[in-house]
């Protein structure tokens, strides 16, 4: 599945709801599926930088393509880096930094987040594009 149909997946699965309460309600359950990091990663370094609360994002190259793990220490944000990895994750270097992000806006997500939350969305996507770019100047 292509970085594209994923985001259309997420955006029709968060139609399904009216509510926005339901839609945070979604978000945690989300987070209770994410691959999470190993103990060993949870480093300093891992650590999103901008990010209100602790979120640690870890991501390894397998077969060209890159796979992210990521932990948090707050239920919501654990859903959004959730949403975050179930995008980007199992996609080369170049599919990720060439990737369009359509879905945040068209779930009305960052309007529904403290600026706070916002920032750290963000410095989520920010670091993800990082790596892709590392990853693409060591291969």
């Amino acid at each position: 599945m292509t970085i594209k149909e994923i985001q259309g997946e997420i955006v029709d699965e968060f139609a399904l709801f009216d509510e926005w309460m339901d839609k945070y309600e979604h978000l945690i359950e989300l987070g209770k599926e994410l691959p999470i990091i190993e103990e060993q990663f949870k480093t300093e370094g891992n650590l999103i930088k901008g990010c209100q609360s602790r979120v640690w994002l870890h991501a390894d190259l397998k077969d060209g393509n890159i796979v992210f793990t990521a932990d948090s220490d707050a239920i919501i944000t654990k859903g959004i880096i959730a949403l975050m990895i179930r995008v980007f994750s199992n996609h080369t270097p170049l599919e990720i930094a060439q990737s369009d992000l359509f879905f945040i806006d068209q779930i009305g997500l960052k309007e529904h987040l403290s600026p706070t939350r916002s920032n750290g969305l963000v410095s989520m996507v920010k670091q993800i594009k990082m790596y892709s770019i590392a990853f693409q100047i060591k291969a």
